[in-house]
């Protein structure tokens, strides 16, 4: 093994695990830090406590993908550095701030591969703060981790593919789904037909999905605009309108969600230029096919590149990290290399029809009340974002985050920054993109005050 090289890994996902597995194979050793307590990431999340669920139960169709990255992170686990339950909250000049136990770690290292993942992303309207309402992904980790559903009565709302992944998931496990209300058209999912040459079984699991929740007399409908969400200490009801008519069902919570995010803040700190990603409605890291970011030496893998699903993230992951081991001088295979790539575009080219089945309703924006809270850390409503756009001409979201505090608080602006950015850009009237981004500080996630130090890391 090379002692000079020290590549660090963060994230322990599809993206993650391939990375390392390569890395391995090369000779390395490499460091992976990562805030589960177990490997696999968010789509492949393995339980707190064993139980009587099988692989198919928690996984679907995806068990023998969720087995198989397991097993390879079981293989390759005392051949590396392995911080579960860790978090990376600073990067800067080749060395990572690590929290592992309480306490800090400062790691030095030679490369690094960020397979960060992304988060939901919400879009705020009047009750969404209620207790019992929960993002997809929140939902998701409560039925894969623990065993447990949100709620009795579970109404799932939103956009994207995950919508109906979480909502199946949830009737297979036994709970009762009181409805999936889809913001997107029903003509909208016709866009799905143009992925079927490229795609057909992804497709067909999908349509498969609706299918079976419609048979399980799950109501399904499209084109809602949501109004409310009712309840005081608990969701009792949610509120929509539908062709023009106002709909309400009963239910005790609300799975809620647009797609996904890309979880950044780490590229950032570590100087990485960014480029506003038109088809996610976002800025994200610069990289070129292999994952390469704009610093030497850094690289990046997976839904925190821009999203592109599970199985993106794999092969960007083993494809980061052949860069790294080329860059590194070490040995590698050409020939996995351009498989890769070719892989990697079929999946990008079948984004583009994903998001055209399940567009995000970037028109919402500007018909949210003034008094519905945008940012829930440090309270701040859409009027206070729409008043300092009109009377102090705000134009550009870090001035928003110095005159309002959006984005300030704990998450740091992670779950409110793309709302704040919709919201300013329909109240400025300009293009979401030429708002610009929230830029990241450190640390990217709260911090306990008393943490002690260990000092430098080997």
């Amino acid at each position: 093994m090379s002692t000079a090289l020290r590549p660090l890994i963060v994230g322990a996902g599809p993206a993650g695990i391939r990375a390392a597995q390569v890395m391995v194979t090369a000779g390395l050793r490499p460091i992976v830090v990562d805030e589960a307590p177990s490997a696999g990431g968010q789509i492949y999340r393995q339980r707190l406590f064993p139980d009587e669920r099988s692989p198919r139960d928690l996984y679907g169709s995806e068990a023998g993908k969720a087995s198989a990255l397991h097993q390879a992170f079981v293989q390759i686990r005392d051949k590396i550095d392995y911080f579960p339950e860790s978090l990376v909250w600073n990067i800067r000049d080749n060395v990572a701030d690590i929290m592992k136990d309480g306490r800090h770690i400062r790691q030095g290292f030679s490369h690094l591969i960020l397979a960060t993942g992304a988060t939901d992303r919400v879009v705020p309207f009047k009750g969404w703060t209620t207790p019992g309402v929960f993002t997809l992904g929140g939902a998701q980790i409560a039925l894969k981790s623990q065993g447990c559903a949100i709620g009795e009565e579970v109404v799932f709302l939103g956009s994207g593919p995950l919508l109906y992944l979480v909502a199946w998931q949830y009737m297979k496990a036994g709970a009762r789904v009181a409805a999936v209300l889809d913001t997107a058209p029903f003509l909208a999912k016709l866009h799905l037909a143009r992925g079927l040459p490229s795609q057909p079984g992804v497709v067909f699991r999908g349509f498969r999905y609706a299918a079976e929740l419609m048979a399980r007399g799950v109501s399904v409908r499209f084109g809602v605009e949501p109004t409310r969400i009712e309840g005081q200490d608990r969701v009792s009801a949610v509120v929509w309108r539908e062709n023009g008519r106002e709909r309400r069902l009963a239910c005790d919570a609300i799975g809620y969600g647009f797609a996904l995010r890309s979880e950044t803040q780490l590229a950032d700190l570590a100087g990485c230029r960014f480029v506003f990603d038109e088809r996610d409605r976002a800025w994200r890291p610069d990289r070129d096919p292999a994952g390469r970011t704009s610093v030497s030496g850094i690289y990046i893998a997976g839904d925190g590149a821009g999203i592109a699903g599970a199985d993106a993230a794999e092969l960007a992951g083993e494809r980061a990290a052949l860069a790294l081991v080329e860059d590194a001088g070490l040995t590698f295979d050409h020939a996995r290399v351009a498989d890769l790539e070719r892989r990697l575009n079929a999946i990008r080219r079948f984004r583009g029809v994903l998001e055209a089945a399940f567009p995000f309703p970037a028109a919402w924006a500007g018909s949210i009340e003034d008094d519905v809270q945008l940012c829930r850390c440090e309270e701040i409503s859409v009027g206070q974002v729409r008043r300092a756009a009109h009377d102090q001409g705000v134009r550009e979201l870090n001035r928003l985050k110095a005159l309002t505090r959006v984005g300030m608080g704990r998450c740091q602006g992670r779950m409110c920054s793309s709302a704040a950015a919709e919201v300013l850009a329909a109240a400025s009237g300009q293009p979401v993109e030429a708002v610009g981004r929230l830029r990241a500080q450190p640390p990217v996630k709260p911090l306990p005050l008393a943490m002690a130090s260990d000092g430098e890391a080997a």
